[in-house]
């Protein structure tokens, strides 16, 4: 078997293991990047991008100081008893340093958002902004061939065959000739769209999670990093209890690689390994993922095989309302209702009790943690968005854009159920039309009053922040009163797994007794959550990914010798 020495394996090429990849060759260390798809990005590549960590010189920047000790006042009101301090303050304690260094010596190049909010309301130390980090947009075609390397974002998210957009370009590109503001960000968008159409597969300009994966592509070319496409984790390689390298598989047969400094896991997590879907997840989620399909737990199920420990085994997931839709070609689109639509006045979701079961503008994940606690952990029946016929014009809803785009489409097809009446509503959908009647009445008060005394609905920053300003005295709470009547089924499905490794504050993988495994670490969504099954706020995946992604390397080059442990 031919063989193959370097100082650092990374296998896997999301953000943590690029970023991973990225700092040993910073450091001058011989690194190898081995990623099991024929293109990199993993889930960051199909994500919004943002990236979560305090204390940045860009909060600065953007006029939104932000301070680690606010930060930290913030997670330990958050994640409460659940342990872990250690991995959090050394993310604290590192993750500004990686941020000044990549923005100093890379291309990976990000901007503090002057208004995200934390997601978690109403805590000490939380943020309106300044925290949440958004990937500066990238021109590909600095990127030549490989820019077909780069993992496209799911095909929901993109529009015209191919093109990005922002959050802050989309209503413009709604309604183009609304206004001549609009007018001028359409064709600043749209034009060189058609342009990069008559040379590329899609649009070369790159945002949100795929403007970070081109950056780091880019910045790991220009450290003349060697990656290895299709070239899966096949086993690692242990001598004396050290873990000394790998077995990868490749076009050219199975190699063997020897790393002197260790081994770095960053395969995304349980993703869709099907035997730890099984054993962690709830019923009625396992039977899909918004990971690549070609994420399937490689790193974890390595490991676990070298005597790795998991941890976070009682909070397992981190979750997406999602709603689904069977194209006529049979392809399943997946829509996760992240902002726009949950969080604006004038819906309620409700289960099949008829009732509403949580605060509907607070996070993604928290919005889901509150369905399955509502439905006993079993969500085989899903919840369902419900609105009324001004909602869905102004605002939209899932796969619907504003303006009640391709409606009469939906509804043939089955994705939204649509009803003259209320109680017409709940007896399409099977849902007792006695309790959405009276979850639809209160609702109906609440708007006037401004006060929902059921969840706090537009009681947090976060809630107002996405629901709509110009609707008082409550932006996130309107009246549900013109018909027809609309209801869109959502249910948990994961966007990254909490369970993961046991580590350290290095990343190095801890075994059953709690001690590290020489020459083995984990980061990204192999590495169990640094924040305990929370989600304390935007980007708080991708930012612990990067950053002990980052002390990883610089752990493996000797850089840390003045923290305890090297």
């Amino acid at each position: 078997m031919e063989q193959k020495t370097v100082d650092l394996l990374v296998i896997g090429g999301g953000a943590a293991g690029m970023t991973s990849a990225l700092t040993g060759r910073m450091e001058g260390l011989d690194v190898l990047l081995c990623e099991k798809a024929k293109q990199v990005g993993g889930t960051t590549a199909t994500s919004g991008g943002t990236t979560w960590v305090p204390g940045t010189h860009l909060s600065v920047k953007a006029g939104v100081p932000d301070k680690v000790e606010d930060a930290r006042a913030f997670l330990k009101a958050v994640v409460g008893e659940r342990g872990g301090e250690h991995l959090r303050e050394a993310f604290l304690r590192s993750g500004p340093e990686m941020v000044s260094e990549l923005d100093a010596k890379t291309e990976v190049k990000f901007a503090a958002a002057f208004a995200h909010p934390d997601y978690v309301k109403n805590q000490p130390g939380e943020a309106f902004g300044g925290r949440a980090l958004a990937p500066m947009a990238f021109d590909a075609k600095v990127l030549g061939d490989d820019f077909d390397r780069v993992l496209p974002p799911r095909p929901e998210f993109m529009g015209l065959g191919g093109m990005m957009v922002n959050r802050n370009e989309l209503s413009a590109l709604l309604r183009p000739v609304s206004s001549v503001g609009n007018v001028k960000t359409t064709l600043q968008v749209v034009l060189p769209y058609f342009k990069d159409r008559l040379k590329y597969k899609r649009g070369t300009r790159l945002v949100m999670g795929n403007a970070l994966v081109g950056r780091l592509l880019y910045s790991l070319k220009k450290y003349q990093t060697e990656i290895w496409y299709e070239s899966p984790l096949q086993e690692l390689l242990l001598e004396d209890g050290r873990v000394i390298g790998a077995i990868i598989a490749t076009a050219q047969g199975k190699k063997r690689v020897i790393a002197r400094k260790g081994v770095v896991l960053a395969t995304g997590g349980v993703a869709w390994n099907a035997q730890l879907r099984q054993q962690y997840f709830p019923i009625g989620t396992r039977d899909y993922s918004l990971a690549p399909q070609l994420s399937t737990g490689d790193g974890l199920t390595s490991g676990l095989k070298a005597g790795a420990q998991l941890d976070n085994e009682a909070h397992p997931v981190l979750w997406f309302p999602c709603s689904t839709f069977k194209k006529p070609n049979g392809q399943l689109a997946v829509w996760p209702h992240i902002i726009l639509d949950r969080a604006k006045p004038g819906l309620i979701a409700v289960t099949a009790s008829g009732k509403r079961f949580v605060n509907e503008t607070d996070s993604y994940h928290d919005f889901c943690v509150g369905q399955l606690a509502a439905q006993q952990g079993n969500v085989s029946t899903p919840a369902y968005l419900i609105c009324d016929d001004a909602f869905i014009h102004k605002y939209g809803l899932g796969l619907i854009m504003p303006g009640a785009q391709k409606l009469k489409y939906y509804l043939k097809h089955g994705y939204v159920v649509q009803a003259a009446t209320v109680r017409e509503l709940a007896g399409k959908i099977g849902v007792d039309a006695g309790e959405l009647e009276q979850s639809v009445i209160r609702n109906n008060a609440y708007a006037i009053t401004g006060d929902d005394v059921e969840f706090g609905r537009g009681t947090g920053k976060m809630n107002r922040f996405n629901g709509d300003a110009a609707v008082q005295p409550n932006p996130c709470i309107g009246p549900i009163l013109s018909a027809p009547f609309y209801a869109l089924a959502v249910k948990p499905i994961d966007c990254a797994s909490s369970v993961g490794f046991a580590g350290d504050e290095f990343g190095r993988v801890l075994n059953g007794q709690g001690e590290a495994i020489p020459g083995l670490y984990a980061c990204g969504n192999d590495l169990a959550s640094i924040f305990k099954g929370t989600y304390p706020g935007p980007g708080t995946t991708i930012g612990p990914g990067m950053v002990f992604g980052w002390r990883i390397a610089k752990h493996a080059a000797g850089k840390l010798a003045h923290e305890s442990g090297l």
